[in-house]
């Protein structure tokens, strides 16, 4: 894993780098315990720099009323979201269906039968004799040539 030096992280804190590097920061805080600790530590040695909040009750309260206009936007989109549901022939139930509906229609209509008659018939023994390829006669041939050296050694010792 890759950690990233406390300049780096000062860096983050003060808003200097790029917003590609930024979420890569971000992500990173998640699993790396050393790295938060380095930014811990520059958010403090920055802390001077950020801004004072002189009634934290009413910051408090303005972060709630905004929680609750996104929560009320949201529910206002509830409706058009429910209405823009996927048609019935986009839901996998709809091709399982399919499917069932066409394999009884193959089935009782006899194409089943039809096809296992014909694959029978092509299999039957009215078919040649498979003749071995070239390649194959070739090993045979050098398997073959090998196991007459073998015999002859064991001869020549004797």
């Amino acid at each position: 894993m890759k950690h990233y030096p406390y300049d780096e992280w000062l860096l983050y804190v003060q808003g200097d780098i790029n917003e590609k590097l930024r979420e890569e920061y971000e992500s990173h805080l998640y699993a790396c315990d050393e790295c938060l600790e380095h930014y811990l530590q520059a958010v403090g040695a920055h802390e001077s720099s950020l801004p004072i909040l002189t009634n934290e009750v009413d910051f408090t309260d303005l972060v709630m009323a905004g929680v609750k206009e996104q929560r009320m936007a949201e529910e206002k989109l509830q409706p058009q979201l429910a209405k823009s549901k996927k048609p019935f022939y986009q839901h996998a139930a709809f091709h399982y269906l399919l499917a069932a509906a066409a394999t009884l229609l193959l089935t009782f209509s006899g194409v089943f039968q039809f096809l296992a008659s014909y694959a029978s018939s092509v299999e039957g023994p009215g078919m040649k004799e498979r003749r071995p390829s070239v390649t194959e006669g070739v090993i045979d041939k050098t398997f073959a040539w090998m196991d007459s050296l073998e015999v002859k050694e064991e001869v020549n010792k004797k």
